[in-house]
């Protein structure tokens, strides 16, 4: 390992690994590397450190994933500890403790007997034999078990595989999307397949919702032994087969028909089997063109559906209008076999620039009702409304219309840490539960009576068939839901533009009072210089307590609790925007959730380069007992000792932040390394009292911005749509 290595696991700066090396005689000696960059024994330094009271201050992950570069490349050593992740979830943390603290020889033993234990329903796996190079890892992988959950464990293993392979373009379906995909098929679900099962999250959401047998296919071994290992510890209880292979080339279950497919396939593969596939039966709807592999992937899903089984994919926003697939989309309609597109924002989920969409189908029944309409939901309006959930000005000008209230190849799973975690970042910032309440309300309504749904301009139509089998058979769901002047009631906007004008008044002159200046002084001729301390030194020390809600697939988290629906959620999108808690707990359960208290420190645990948005806030009386969203670090501090508003001031600051972090793009930040002054609590009060206001400035601005874009875009609309009138101009009057 390298310096820099020691120091983030020791949570300090890499000068102070160069003063140990210097003053201390038996600092750890190089034992690889050059002499102006020499590379240290792992177990070495770990040693060394806890000889003198040093606790790691990196993240069990981060820990693991050392481990595992130390290894070097070609190892092979992370595919051979997907068996021993499945067999560690099932001891206590007491249990894992006490195999960590084994010698090498008794660990290698232990680890190569529940190797030998391994499942089959892991595919492609065999018995393994350990090293004595493999100990350190094998420890790390208990630590991460132990402190972050088997499922994080999985992760990190197979991003070691993913990197190795030069498999990029491998991303994971937010955990969020995953679970409205699959509650878009009826309750009751029984028999699931995903063709395309990356990381496996679709169908541990499918097993969520219920499932009982879950089959799934991958052509990478690492995410196909990945999804296998997951669903052990998701759904015990399931029937689970996986396979691993080409789907569309080699179909692994060429008899199998199931009640849903849930699917994210790969997208604008060109080398998926155009020529050898010609002739293949699965194209009930026509030859899939070479450049549009999605609708290879769409009738292979409604290949092994059952008459009357619904399959949900998530797929390019291209498909729905490229003029290649304009003859298969117009079949998919008059059969009946395309029953709803749902747009999603940008930045939802991989890739990040564009919109997805998901498209349900449903495979005909003979002699079955004839379906007249297709459902079109505008799930866009989503990013428009803002985590808050405040309604934008389309939605809102329609308020008085009488309507119903209510690239390259890519698969479904992470890759490197670094997409991985973006990704990641992308999911937890997204209100995933207001998204999920909108579409699932108009699916149901559609599905229950489709003859007599209500459309909700701005929001969702049904259209015809017959007004989508035109030149150009276009699906898009921006274009079938756009709101016209019809659906706008001209009192209601004029009394929207009048309430958004006052508002916008108040605020502003909010914005005046909090920007006001006044008592900010010079320090002197220089910048103060104090005496720093990291978390982890006041962690240990009892000044705070360092908190984070148990990340799911932990030992004791089953797939049977019961989710803990009416709780708010905290996310880490609300303390970048200063929002109140934004969603309800819909992938949290009881056992994997940890409250909030007002005086809490949040940090963001994961940003972007040159991301100037909030890291840190203090949790207030708003906050109090709502659950602790993912990607967050709590920080509870001994208000006798430590006060809020400062630990929060100097913990958000860029440079510590920086100082803090991996990655480069999207960063991770370690709470342990963070550091702040040692100030008598009477000037951390002053101190405090000046965050405050700063944090209060930031979000006037914030309110000010939103409102003054949400009054401009509602005038917009009112004057294009005809429904407004331009004010009299000094001119006009005299005239």
């Amino acid at each position: 390992m390298t310096a820099a290595e020691i120091s983030r696991i020791a949570g300090v700066t890499r000068a102070t690994v160069s003063n140990w090396r210097r003053r201390h005689d038996d600092f750890p000696a190089p034992s690889a590397g050059t002499e102006t960059s020499p590379l240290y024994d792992l177990p070495a330094v770990q040693a060394w450190l806890r000889a003198r009271g040093h606790t790691s201050a990196a993240s069990p992950t981060e820990e693991l994933r050392t481990a595992l570069r130390l290894l070097g490349p070609g190892s092979g050593v992370a595919a051979r500890l997907f068996p021993l992740v499945a067999s560690a979830s099932r001891r206590t943390p007491e249990e894992l403790a006490e195999l960590a603290a084994l010698s090498d020889d008794q660990l290698i033993a232990r680890a190569e007997k529940s190797a030998g234990e391994l499942p089959v329903v892991v595919p492609e796996a065999e018995p393994f034999r350990y090293g004595p190079d493999d100990a350190a890892v094998l420890r790390a992988l208990l630590g991460c078990v132990r402190e972050a959950g088997a499922q994080a464990a999985v992760d990190v293993l197979a991003e070691r595989e993913l990197d190795e392979s030069a498999a990029s373009g491998v991303y994971q379906t937010p955990e969020g999307l995953a679970l409205l995909m699959a509650r878009l098929v009826p309750p009751g679900t029984s028999r699931v397949l995903d063709p395309a099962c990356g990381s496996g999250s679709l169908l541990a959401a499918a097993a969520r919702q219920g499932a009982q047998e879950l089959y799934g296919q991958d052509s990478l071994p690492v995410q196909g032994q990945r999804t296998a290992v997951r669903l052990l510890l998701a759904a015990p209880e399931a029937e689970t087969v996986i396979r691993v292979g080409d789907s569309l080339r080699a179909d692994a279950f060429p008899d199998v028909t199931v009640d849903a497919v849930l699917c994210n396939p790969p997208f604008a593969d060109r080398d998926w089997g155009h020529d050898e596939l010609a002739y293949d039966p699965r194209w009930a709807y026509g030859v899939p063109p070479r450049f549009e592999s999605e609708l290879a992937w769409v009738q292979h899903a409604l290949a092994h559906l059952e008459p009357g089984g619904h399959a949900v994919m998530l797929l390019p926003p291209a498909l729905a209008f490229r003029s290649s697939g304009r003859r298969i989309r117009a079949e998919l309609i008059r059969s009946g076999a395309l029953r709803a597109v749902v747009s999603l924002p940008a930045r939802a989920a991989y890739p990040l620039h564009i919109g997805l969409q998901i498209w349900v189908l449903q495979r005909p029944e003979p002699g079955g009702t004839d379906r007249t309409t297709v459902l079109f939901v505008d799930g866009e309006g989503e990013q428009r409304d803002g985590a808050a959930g405040t309604p934008s000005a389309t939605d809102t000008a329609m308020s008085g219309a009488g309507t119903r209230d209510g690239s390259r190849p890519r698969r479904s799973g992470p890759s490197s840490s670094a997409a991985s975690s973006a990704s990641s970042a992308s999911a937890s910032s997204f209100d995933w539960a207001g998204l999920t309440e909108r579409v699932l309300g108009q699916w149901a309504a559609f599905t229950t009576a489709p003859d007599t749904y209500a459309d909700e301009p701005g929001v969702a139509r049904a259209v015809p068939l017959v007004d989508l089998l035109d030149d150009v058979v276009d699906v898009t769901p921006a274009r079938h839901v756009r709101a016209t002047a019809a659906d706008i009631d001209p009192a209601a906007l004029s009394r929207r533009v009048h309430d958004l004008h006052g508002q916008l008044g108040e605020q502003v002159a909010a914005l005046a009072a909090a920007s006001a200046s006044g008592g900010w002084q010079p320090s002197g001729p220089s910048a103060r210089e104090w005496r720093m301390a990291t978390v982890s030194d006041l962690a240990r020390g009892g000044a705070l307590t360092v908190l984070r809600a148990t990340p799911s697939g932990t030992r004791g988290s089953k797939s049977s609790a019961a989710p803990t629906m009416d709780r708010p959620v905290l996310t880490a999108s609300d303390i970048s925007a200063g929002n109140p808690p934004s969603t309800r707990a819909v992938d949290l359960h009881a056992d994997a959730a940890q409250p909030v208290a007002a005086g809490d420190v949040l940090v963001r645990a994961l940003g972007g380069g040159g991301d100037a948005a909030a890291m840190t806030r203090v949790a207030d009386d708003q906050d109090a007992g709502a659950l602790l969203g993912p990607h967050i670090h709590l920080l509870r501090p001994d208000p006798a000792r430590l006060d809020p508003w400062f630990l929060a001031g100097f913990l958000g600051a860029e440079d510590n932040i920086a100082s803090a972090s991996t990655g480069s793009t999207h960063v991770h930040v370690t709470p342990g390394r963070l550091r702040v002054p040692l100030l008598p609590l009477a000037e951390q009060r002053r101190y405090g009292e000046a965050f405050r206001r700063v944090y209060e400035l930031r979000a006037a601005v914030r309110r000010t911005a939103d409102l003054a874009a949400d009054t401009a875009a509602t005038l917009t609309t009112g004057l294009t749509a005809g429904v407004l009138l331009p004010p009299d101009s000094p001119d006009s009057r005299s005239a």
